[in-house]
């Protein structure tokens, strides 16, 4: 595996530094600044490049751009309205410019095709038994707030009777900081994003999601690649789509890339070396029926970007409450995983695949010694992702120890 490191910019508190000191082979980072929609032009791609390239004392970092995460689709492409069509034609623009960028070597790009919210948490800093912090997604708290905070038109008939009297009692116990903090902790949008949910963007744009079925969501993600993925593969690039995160259904919204069979779906729907995966262990392993060694081993020759983390499923429901685990613990056989990667890659050498290291990334981390109190990106802290590299990179080692 190629072992990267996510950065979200020359404001991330975890700076290029540590990303040396942690022995990171790539960096992992987008231009989070620019809006959902807009082109990604060849100054702002080679201006992250130069702040990616120098230390803070002008010495060189030998640090390169090597993945990109994300580059994000815009809600318009998602719900085919608006400006949907010229958000596509700048979608391939930056495509260009990524792949004409000086020096190379940014090929893989990463998405995801989620609807309105990108990764879903009802608390960022979850207090552990060893008083180290998580992050965890509580299904009852989460209903509390699409019940009782956003108060969403039939909210109650997508849960249980248990769940909705559940929401209840946690919606009562809350104080207005604890109300203000569960809204803020699950429209806060991805970290770094240009964007940013207010309760009534949300409401607005669960409206225009009324009509708009799961196949039909599923037929939007398709005609996007149609159009992108001729381009990427002309150049050389790598999409590879990010799991749903939770992989179920919230808020009434569709959810299309949750499963192998989701997967599978869209690689036969549009079936190019270019269009691929990324393969998130935590996301779809908050999911009791995702077998992810297998769907390494069943869908490797896809996978061109991995997230490697943990969770712990705190029931065996499809649709219920997860916190983040150490990289090792939780209920994904991690060992397992990366014996599957190991094996897809040395099957990548023998075809001659120049492919054949796939770029991983240790991701989230639970908040550990100096972590704590550092205000980092959630789930982004300096300890905690460094304690999952090197007990990834362990695995890693001892397998390929084994193998000879």
């Amino acid at each position: 595996m190629r072992h990267t490191w996510r950065w979200f910019g020359p404001h991330d508190l975890v700076g290029l530094e540590a990303m040396l000191q942690a022995s990171v082979e790539g960096v992992v980072t987008a231009l989070h600044h620019v809006p959902t929609g807009a082109v990604w032009t060849a100054e702002e791609i080679s201006k992250r490049q130069a702040e990616l390239a120098s230390l803070k004392d002008g010495a060189a970092s030998n640090l390169a751009w090597e993945v990109v995460e994300s580059l994000p689709v815009s809600e318009d492409i998602k719900k085919q309205k608006g400006d949907w069509r010229d958000h596509i034609a700048n979608y391939k623009t930056s495509l260009r410019n990524l792949a004409n960028a000086s020096g190379g070597g940014i090929s893989t790009i990463c998405y995801n095709f989620m609807p309105i919210l990108d990764w879903t948490r009802t608390d960022l800093a979850w207090q552990l038994p060893h008083r180290g912090t998580c992050m965890r997604f509580d299904y009852p708290t989460f209903a509390a707030f699409d019940i009782h905070i956003l108060e969403r038109y039939g909210a109650t008939t997508d849960y249980t009777d248990e769940i909705v009297d559940l929401a209840a009692e946690r919606f009562g116990q809350m104080s207005d900081d604890q109300k203000k903090d569960l809204t803020n902790n699950i429209v806060c949008g991805l970290p770094g994003a240009a964007e940013n949910f207010s309760l009534d963007d949300v409401r607005q744009h669960l409206a225009e999601y009324d009509d708009i079925s799961t196949e039909q969501l599923r037929h939007h993600l398709h005609s996007f690649l149609e159009e992108v993925v001729p381009v990427a593969e002309e150049l050389g690039l790598r999409m590879c789509c990010h799991p749903d995160d939770p992989p179920f259904g919230l808020l009434g919204l569709p959810r299309i890339m949750s499963t192998e069979a989701d997967y599978k779906a869209t690689m036969d729907a549009v079936d190019s070396p270019a269009n691929g995966i990324t393969l998130c262990s935590g996301s779809l392993g908050a999911r009791p029926d995702n077998d992810l060694p297998g769907m390494m081993e069943r869908l490797g020759p896809r996978v061109h970007f991995l997230h490697l983390r943990n969770v712990h499923r705190e029931s065996s429901d499809l649709k219920g409450s997860f916190y983040e685990d150490e990289h090792l613990a939780g209920d994904t056989d991690m060992v397992a995983l990366i014996a599957a990667v190991l094996k897809e890659e040395k099957r990548r050498r023998d075809e001659g695949r120049e492919d054949h290291l796939i770029p991983m990334r240790p991701d989230h981390g639970q908040d550990i010694l100096d972590d704590l109190g550092r205000s980092s990106q959630p789930g982004y802290p300096a300890i905690g992702r460094l304690k999952g590299l090197a007990e990834l990179r362990g695995v890693e080692v001892a397998l390929n120890h084994v193998a000879g």
